[in-house]
């Protein structure tokens, strides 16, 4: 366990303290409810301040306007909920039990380019013309296929598989069971009906600082490379077609499907199971609502939904019979509106 004293975490965050507590230890941070009087909590939104006034968190990270409400030990910063995200950092401990060394069960073809103090795991295969930087954590059962280059300090939890070719930066992390680089789906119609098999040429191009959820998976290219730009943050079981560019600083949630070739803008958000058509694009700051279907380009910045919120199942049905009559409806409105104007 790391502990640090209240002065070293208000001078990592640049927070303002009280000095007569500077040397309060703190051994983790939790919730406002559950923290105990060697945690620091944070103050999320004005939803949760009535939490403030039981809370046992030895110090808690909130904004000077709401140093009001709390007369305990406080941090003051300007966003608690980034501060608390930057701490997060300072107490994770999942790699601390890793050894810096190869598994001895780990197959690791004779010309694997390995930096420093790379760990790989238990029953992981590394292909030939492998070529991995400093600090990089390999874990049990992964795949890394030929010609793959993966930079420093980037992370590959338990059983990912990277194809061959995937260039994959520094300061990433790739959670369990994603797949990189698998084959898009190309295939194109035979006059006998079936279907003639497109090779995928191109590749998977990751950045710098990218996560990617578990269970995601990644196409390569057709022709083009596949590309996830620097600081892109994608959740688990998103799927990303062949031939797509994700713009910096773009954020996806779970369950998303991006179809084949669509160009998506930096500093963009989308959140659970959108779907986006293939051949568009998206243009930067872009926020696409939960479960909304994008067919076309989008290229205003701001906020945009499709899809209907969950009603009263009865006034569902009422409804789904009203939509069914829409056309009907529609052209009696014409009618009476052209009958009007006689």
């Amino acid at each position: 366990m790391t502990n640090y004293t209240l002065r070293q975490l208000a001078d990592y965050l640049s927070a303002e303290i009280d000095d007569s507590n500077a040397g309060l230890i703190i051994t983790g941070i939790a919730g406002l409810a559950a923290a105990k009087t060697d945690q620091i909590s944070f103050l999320a939104g004005a939803a949760y301040i009535k939490y403030l006034s039981q809370s046992q968190a030895g110090a808690v990270m909130l904004r000077p306007a709401d140093a009001e409400h709390y007369s305990g030990v406080k941090l003051l910063v300007d966003n608690p909920y980034l501060a608390y995200a930057r701490l997060s950092k300072l107490f994770d401990r999942s790699g601390d039990t890793i050894a810096r060394s190869v598994h001895a069960s780990a197959v690791v073809a004779a010309n694997v380019r390995l930096g420093s103090n790379v760990s790989v795991g238990a029953n992981a295969v590394i292909d030939s013309g492998v070529v991995i930087g400093d600090d990089v954590i390999v874990g049990a059962g992964c795949y890394i296929g030929a010609d793959v280059s993966i930079g420093d300090r980037t992370r590959l939890f338990a059983n990912v598989s990277i194809y061959h070719a995937v260039v994959i930066g520094q300061d990433s992390v790739l959670h369990s069971g994603c797949v990189i680089g698998s084959d898009g789906f190309g295939f194109a119609p035979d006059k006998d009906g079936s279907w003639c098999k497109i090779h995928q040429l191109g590749s998977v191009i990751i950045g710098n600082r990218v996560e990617i959820g578990a269970s995601t998976a990644i196409d390569r290219g057709a022709l083009d490379d596949t590309v996830i730009s620097d600081g892109v943050k994608i959740d688990n079981q998103v799927h990303i077609a062949h031939n797509c560019r994700i713009g910096e600083h773009t954020a996806i949630a779970a369950n998303c499907g991006i179809a084949g070739s669509t160009v998506i803008g930096r500093h963009c958000t989308m959140a659970g199971a959108v779907g986006i058509t293939g051949h568009i694009e998206i243009t930067d700051n872009v926020h696409i609502t939960g479960m909304s279907m994008v067919t076309k380009s989008i290229t205003v910045p701001g906020s945009y939904s499709s899809g209907n919120s969950a009603i009263v199942t009865r006034e569902w049905r009422k409804n789904a019979v009203r939509f069914n009559q829409l056309n009907q409806i529609a052209a009696r409105l014409k009618a009476l509106e052209r009958d009007s104007n006689k």
